[in-house]
C-alpha cells in the first residue's frame, strides 16, 4: 500500500514544451528598406530645394517687372508733360511774340501756309 500512497502524494508531472529560440532583430527595417527610405528622403530634399529656388527666381523676376513697369509709367508721365509743353510753346501767339522780341517783322509776300499731317 505504500506504493499507492506514494503515487497519490506525488504531483502529476507537467510536460514542458521546448521553448523556441527567437532571434531578436537588431533593427525593424532591412537594409533594402533603409536604402529606399534614404533615396526617397534625398529626392524629397532635392525637390524641395529646387521648388524653393524656382520660387525665389520667380519672385525676383516679378520684382524686376514691377520696377520696369513703374519706370515706364514715370517715363510716360514725363512724355505727356513734354507733349503738353510743346503744344503750349508752339502756339501762334507765342511764336509771334518771340519773333517780335528778336526784331522780326511779318512780310505777307513771304508767308507760306504749311499744313500739318
Amino acid at each position: 500500500m505504500m506504493n499507492t500512497a506514494r503515487k497519490v502524494e506525488q504531483k502529476p508531472s507537467i510536460q514542458t514544451r521546448p521553448k523556441k529560440v527567437l532571434r531578436k532583430r537588431s533593427s525593424a527595417f532591412t537594409l533594402g528598406e533603409k536604402v529606399i527610405a534614404a533615396v526617397f528622403a534625398a529626392f524629397v530634399c532635392f525637390a524641395s530645394l529646387h521648388i524653393i529656388s524656382a520660387q525665389a527666381e520667380i519672385y525676383s523676376t516679378n520684382k524686376e517687372i514691377q520696377q520696369l513697369e513703374s519706370n515706364v509709367v514715370a517715363q510716360e508721365n514725363v512724355n505727356n508733360d513734354l507733349t503738353i509743353q510743346v503744344s503750349q510753346m508752339s502756339t501762334y501767339e507765342r511764336v509771334w511774340e518771340k519773333a517780335k522780341e528778336l526784331g522780326l517783322t511779318l512780310n505777307d509776300s513771304n508767308v507760306k501756309v504749311v499744313q500739318q499731317p
